[in-house]
């Protein structure tokens, strides 16, 4: 079956003005538009435009709750379609459009076992699954990727070279009172190349709150202005100008102290990130089309006013450094990509201009295809449509693959491959 879905941009406060619409041909909602979430997940499930085709069901999530056997019709053995602890049926991947208009939170993602093992624990204590406390939501991992669609996508990703970031932390304190350098320097005591960064890290994590981390903050922030603005700061512009703007966004906050140890990364269009379990990552700014386990496990290590754990991240946070976590993609036709992180849960196929017949295989599992621009035919097994820019799908797995006819832009995940 090749079925219809529609959604509304989620209006957190970090969205754009219009920009999801805008990409999508729709009429702007008039709030700040942060993300366009397709799949089942329950916090915002995709609306069915015909329910009568779903057993009158209104969205994915009820429908996989009362018809499983019609919405995962032609399902495999996949454990991912089932839920690790209900036995449920599930939908292992969520898709989204994302529009940054100021930067999320700094966050980590748990492996499993880590989601596993945290989510038993907090039920075992009786912690409630809505508690602004609670750290696991449910008992799975959430590596993502993130797909750039505007000219420039911002992030911050992974833990630099300890090297690299003592050269930066030297340039800025050129700029600081004798104080505010002596302060610096203690609160990055250790930092050179080579060092171990886990006690580091920590340091900067538990400062959140303190008047030191107030202090040190301000002090960065203003030795990076003075920077900028003495004239070409060099290699380390984007850097400055991220702490310049965290730093007036979040004054005081220890995040800002945690992105100055993080790759500042710039995507251009059609570039991707994969943020696998223990990257510390925020998103600064800009359109993507994002990837993810259908989870809700967050960690976070700052520039939010939500729950902070630091034992907990610094549990989940993997302290190595690694360079920026670029996903490369796979070529599958002309004009068509495949991005396939190593994970089983997903991946995602991308169509940047004509195709003629081209297949995408659903690899067992349910797919979901977003017409980005342009129109194409859509056929499955079963069924075939003609699908216009804004216009998405959900195809059950008994489609086997879906061919592709058409020009313009478009996405199709599915799961990935074992």
């Amino acid at each position: 079956m090749l079925l219809p879905i529609t959604n509304s941009p989620r209006p957190y406060a970090w969205g754009s003005q219009g920009q999801i619409s805008a990409l999508l041909g729709l009429t702007p909602t008039g709030d700040a538009e942060a993300e366009l979430w397709l799949g089942a997940h329950p916090g915002s499930p995709s609306v069915i435009l015909d329910p009568a085709r779903a057993g009158g069901a209104a969205n994915l999530a009820a429908w996989f709750a009362s018809a499983p056997e019609q919405a995962l019709a032609g399902e495999g053995d996949s454990p991912l379609l089932r839920d690790v602890v209900t036995g449920q049926p599930r939908m292992p991947y969520l898709l989204k459009v994302l529009a940054a208009g100021a930067p999320l939170s700094i966050q980590a993602h748990p492996t499993m076992a880590q989601a596993i093992a945290g989510f038993q624990r907090e039920a075992a204590a009786g912690v409630p699954i809505d508690a602004g406390h609670r750290n696991y939501k449910d008992a799975y991992h959430k590596p993502e990727m993130i797909v750039a669609v505007s000219e420039t996508f911002d992030a911050l990703s992974g833990l630099r070279d300890p090297g690299e970031s003592r050269a930066l932390l030297d340039l800025l304190a050129e700029g600081m009172s004798d104080f505010a350098r002596v302060s610096t320097a203690a609160s990055f005591a250790g930092l050179q190349a080579g060092a171990d960064l886990a006690p580091i890290l920590e340091k900067v994590l538990r400062m959140q709150g303190s008047d030191e981390a107030a202090s040190l903050v301000a002090a960065l922030a203003e030795a990076a202005a003075g920077i900028l603005a003495d004239g070409d700061p060099g290699r380390w512009r984007l850097e400055l100008e991220t702490i310049v703007d965290l730093a007036e966004r979040y004054p005081g906050d220890a995040g800002v102290l945690v992105a100055m140890l993080l790759n500042r990364v710039r995507l251009r269009a059609g570039e991707a990130l994969y943020l696998g379990a223990g990257n510390l990552h925020a998103y600064l700014s800009g359109l993507g089309i994002e990837l993810m386990a259908s989870s809700d496990n967050v960690l976070r290590g700052g520039l939010t006013p939500k729950h902070i754990d630091v034992p907990e991240l610094l549990a989940v946070a993997d302290p190595s450094p690694v360079p920026v976590p670029m996903l490369t993609p796979e070529p599958l036709a002309d004009n068509a990509v495949v991005f396939a992180p190593p994970v089983a849960d997903f991946r995602l196929v991308q169509i940047t201009g004509p195709v003629d017949g081209l297949e995408v295989d659903l690899a067992g599992g349910p797919g979901i295809a977003l017409i980005i621009d342009g129109a194409f035919q859509i056929t499955g097994a079963s069924e075939s449509g003609d699908y216009h820019r804004g216009e998405a799908l959900y195809a059950t797995p008994s489609e086997g693959a879906l061919r592709v006819t058409g020009d313009g832009a478009m996405v199709v995940a599915t799961l990935g491959r074992s």
